[in-house]
């Protein structure tokens, strides 16, 4: 089955390739190596069919923003979740995870897909969890076919990418029991897995079948996430010998997946103090050889509950600043509940900020242009052009008509004694008197 790494190995320009190169003001032959070599990965299931907004990550490219949305099993509302599509559609996420793990799992991915005018990931091991407990079993009695069936179910439906938490291993499982982190394992899916392969003595099914695994993948040509189970929680736990031994393992099973045709990106934390986020951003493609690295925030404070989208922006803007590719978002219900779809906006357009900011840094003036552009539209009063290039062109003019009613001159935050106005004034002034006085010389 060719893929967008084997065309890419043989010289060859997928249509894919050329549409990610217009968008990305790149040439089509730099993306096809970067392709070739497992630095981009461009997000397409071979069976999805209605795919409009292209997104692909990774070296040179612009920094991308993930949406994650999903009913749970406290609560599962059907409409509430696609408005939440809605939302990503509007708001520019460059791609959205289903993350539903309750209720009618396969009918909401369904629709997600149906309605998502882009990418759209899962993390399959959820739904593994759920029929589980709907069989009256628990987590620790799924088989390994049980788990790759569910897989391919997802990929089956369509699915560009999944998260497959594949460095848990059985002997970072045990470390990780063993060890008193100050957050513990704040993955589901790595904690499902931690605990079936401890109680089973056997190893992560995801690790021991990872051929297998690849094969699933190549013949949909999904992008395999490989998810950070052990991520840091709390930033006391940054860079511990499971955050890092975890890295290691995926690292080397990236390198396999590339030599096997198959698209692959890593996840990262997670909680983590500003000042080893550059750190984390090199080890990473240090370890992987430029790898597409995907980061959960990266929140840089514990505290914020409520505001951590913005905690978690501020995070993520130096992360893309450094060289991440693709930011998961975090909504201000961030470790409090599920987000309702006003929560979904403010979070996705929080990182959109924050993905274009560090983007200013990795990518200079392919990035910055548009600020230079709102720079000019400020300093000659053009509302519509201001308007324009927000981030939430709604937003801005409820909020520049708050008190004014119409959409010209100054701002009422300065009024009249804005800047771009009273110099003009001055200087027309001063040229009118200099014209007149010109005139009585005569």
């Amino acid at each position: 089955m060719a893929t967008q790494i084997t065309e890419a190995k043989s010289g060859n320009i997928t249509e894919e390739m050329k549409i990610i190169a217009k968008l990305e003001g790149e040439s089509p032959e730099k993306i096809r190596d970067r392709v070739a070599k497992g630095k981009v990965v461009i997000f397409k299931n071979i069976v999805r069919q209605n795919l409009e907004r292209y997104t692909a990550i990774g070296e040179g490219l612009f920094t991308k923003v993930n949406v994650n949305l999903g009913a749970s099993t406290d609560h599962y509302d059907e409409n509430e979740e696609l408005e939440k599509v809605e939302i990503a559609n509007k708001f520019g996420a460059d791609t959205i995870m289903d993350l539903t793990d309750g209720g009618d799992i396969d009918g909401m991915r369904r629709k997600v897909l149906a309605k998502a005018k882009m990418p759209v990931g899962t993390v399959p091991i959820y739904q593994l969890y759920y029929e589980m407990v709907t069989k009256r079993k628990y987590v620790i009695d799924f088989t390994e076919d049980d788990l790759f069936n569910v897989i391919e179910k997802h990929f089956k439906d369509g699915v560009d990418f999944v998260t497959v938490h594949t460095g848990v291993t059985l002997d970072l499982a045990k470390k990780a029991a063993e060890q008193k982190r100050t957050a513990g394992i704040v993955s589901r899916g790595g904690t499902i897995l931690a605990a079936w392969e401890i109680y089973n003595e056997k190893e992560n099914p995801l690790y021991a079948n990872f051929d297998y695994l690849l094969e699933l993948a190549k013949e949909y040509d999904v992008v395999l996430s490989l998810g950070d189970a052990l991520r840091p929680g709390g930033i006391d736990d940054a860079h511990d010998e499971l955050h890092v031994g975890e890295l290691l393992v995926n690292a080397r099973l990236a390198k396999k997946a590339i030599e096997k045709g198959v698209q692959v990106m890593i996840e990262g934390p997670g909680h983590m103090p500003l000042d080893q986020i550059e750190m984390d951003i090199k080890l990473e493609k240090q370890l992987t050889g430029g790898v597409p690295y995907y980061v959960l925030g990266i929140l840089p404070t514990d505290i914020a509950a409520g505001y951590d989208h913005i905690a978690g922006a501020i995070g993520g803007a130096l992360a893309a600043a450094y060289g991440a590719d693709m930011l998961c978002y975090l909504t201000p219900a961030e470790h409090l509940s599920l987000p309702t779809p006003e929560q979904v906006k403010d979070g996705l357009i929080a990182f959109k900020i924050a993905a274009h900011t560090g983007d200013i840094i990795k990518l200079g003036e392919k990035a910055r242009k548009l600020d230079t552009e709102m720079s000019k539209a400020r300093a000659s009063l053009n509302w519509q052009k201001m308007f324009s290039l927000t981030f939430d062109e709604e937003r801005a003019r409820r909020i520049y008509r708050q008190y004014k009613k119409f959409e010209a001159g100054s701002c009422t935050m300065c009024g009249d004694l804005c800047v771009y106005l009273v110099l003009p004034r001055a200087l027309n002034k001063k040229k009118y008197a200099n014209q007149k006085a010109s005139t009585e010389n005569r």
